[in-house]
C-alpha cells in the first residue's frame, strides 16, 4: 500500500506541473464519442458491464464481453459541427486475457469562407481532426483489468496541420458478487510532434489536455439501480475559467469568486441508470462544471444535465441521448453496436 501510495503521488505531482484544465491543444480529446458516455454525464471510467464505447474512457473496461463487437456513433454537436467514431474489439491467445481493440475518431467541423488579408476571398476550406485508437487489456486475477489506449492525432485547418501522439492508461476493479466497480485513468498524456505554425524558425508546441479521473459504480441487487460517481481533473484543483459580462463586457477570472465547495464539486459527476431488463436502460446525469460555466442569469436552461436510453434488439444495441454544450441549443448522439457472437447463438 505505501509503493501504491507513492506512486500515484508521483503522477498527481507529474500531472500538475504539466496540465491545466481547459486549455492545451487538441480539445477535441473532451468530447464524449457515444451515446451513453454523453448520457453518464460526459466520462466514466468505472462502469464494467461490456461496453466497447466505454473503453475510450477507460481501456481497462475492455473484456470478454467487448470481444467481436463493432460499434459506430455519430453526434450532432452545435454549430453544424459533426463527429463520430468506430471502434471493434476481439480477444488475443488461447487464455482469452489479453484484449485488443482499433478504433477512429472523426471531427468535421464544417466549411467556411475563406480571405486574405486584403478581404479578398479565397474560397471554402474545411477543418477535420482525425485520431486513431490503438487499445489494449489485460485481465487480471481477483477482479483486476489495465489498460492502455495509444492515439495518434493528425488535425487539418485549412493550410494548418497538425500532428501529435497521446497516450492513456487505465485500471479497473470489479467485484461481481457487491456489485461495485472502481475505476482509475489518466487520458491524454502526449506530446504534439507539430505544431499548427512556427514562431521563430521552430515549431509552436502546446500541451495536451491531461485528464486524471476515478470512478465508483454500484449496482443494487434488490433494485433495477445503478449509480455513478466520476471524480475528473484531479491533477489540478483549479477548474477556473474567464468569462466576459455582457452588460459591461469586462473580464472577471471566476476561480477569485469560486468557493472551494463549488469547485470541488466542479470535478464531480453523478450518474444515475435505470435497468428495468438487460435489453433497455434509460440514463440521467449531472454535472456541475458544465452547469456553472453555462449559467446565466434570468435564463432557464438543462444546462449540466444529460439524459438517454438504450435499446437491445437481438444481436444490436441502439443508443441514444442529449444534452447541451450551448445554450439555446441541445446535441444529440446515437451509438449502434453489434456482437458478432450473437448471431451465431
Amino acid at each position: 500500500m505505501k509503493r501504491i501510495f507513492l506512486t500515484v503521488t508521483a503522477i498527481l505531482l507529474c500531472l500538475s506541473a504539466f496540465s491545466q484544465a481547459g486549455k492545451g491543444v487538441y480539445q477535441f480529446l473532451n468530447l464524449p464519442m457515444d451515446a451513453r458516455s454523453v448520457s453518464l454525464g460526459g466520462l466514466n471510467v468505472s462502469v464494467f458491464d461490456g461496453d466497447l464505447n466505454l473503453a475510450i474512457n477507460n481501456p481497462a473496461l475492455l473484456s470478454l464481453e467487448t470481444s467481436n463487437v463493432l460499434t459506430f456513433n455519430y453526434s450532432n454537436y452545435i454549430a453544424d459541427i459533426n463527429y463520430g467514431s468506430v471502434a471493434y474489439a476481439h480477444y488475443a491467445g488461447k487464455s482469452k486475457k489479453n484484449i485488443l481493440g482499433v478504433g477512429v475518431n472523426y471531427f468535421d467541423y464544417g466549411k467556411f469562407d475563406g480571405y486574405d488579408s486584403d478581404d479578398n476571398p479565397t474560397g471554402k476550406f474545411n477543418a477535420k481532426d482525425m485520431m486513431l485508437n490503438l487499445m489494449y487489456a489485460r485481465i487480471l486475477p481477483k477482479g483486476f483489468s489495465i489498460g492502455t489506449i495509444v492515439k495518434p492525432i493528425y488535425s487539418v485547418y485549412e493550410l494548418y496541420t497538425s500532428a501529435g501522439l497521446a497516450f492513456d492508461f487505465g485500471a479497473v476493479y470489479h467485484n461481481d458478487s457487491a456489485m461495485v466497480d472502481v475505476g482509475l485513468a489518466v487520458k491524454n498524456i502526449g506530446f504534439q510532434f507539430d505544431g499548427y505554425y512556427s514562431e521563430e524558425g521552430s515549431q509552436h508546441r502546446e500541451k495536451l489536455p491531461i485528464n486524471l479521473a476515478f470512478g465508483i459504480s454500484k449496482k443494487f441487487k434488490h433494485a433495477p439501480i445503478r449509480v455513478s460517481f466520476t471524480l475528473h481533473n484531479l491533477q489540478t484543483w483549479n477548474l477556473g475559467y474567464e468569462r466576459s459580462q455582457q452588460i459591461d463586457f469586462e473580464y472577471n477570472t471566476a476561480d477569485k469568486k469560486v468557493h472551494w465547495a463549488d469547485m470541488f464539486f466542479r470535478h464531480t459527476i453523478f450518474a444515475l441508470e435505470i435497468l428495468p431488463h438487460k435489453s433497455f436502460s434509460l440514463t440521467a446525469s449531472f454535472n456541475p462544471r458544465r452547469r456553472a460555466e453555462m449559467n446565466i442569469p434570468d435564463f432557464k436552461t438543462i444546462a449540466g444535465f444529460s439524459f438517454g436510453a438504450m435499446l437491445r434488439i437481438k444481436a444490436f444495441r441502439a443508443g441514444f441521448s442529449l444534452t447541451q454544450y450551448q445554450l439555446g441549443n441541445m446535441s444529440y448522439n446515437f451509438t449502434l453496436s453489434t456482437n458478432f457472437d450473437e448471431f451465431k447463438k
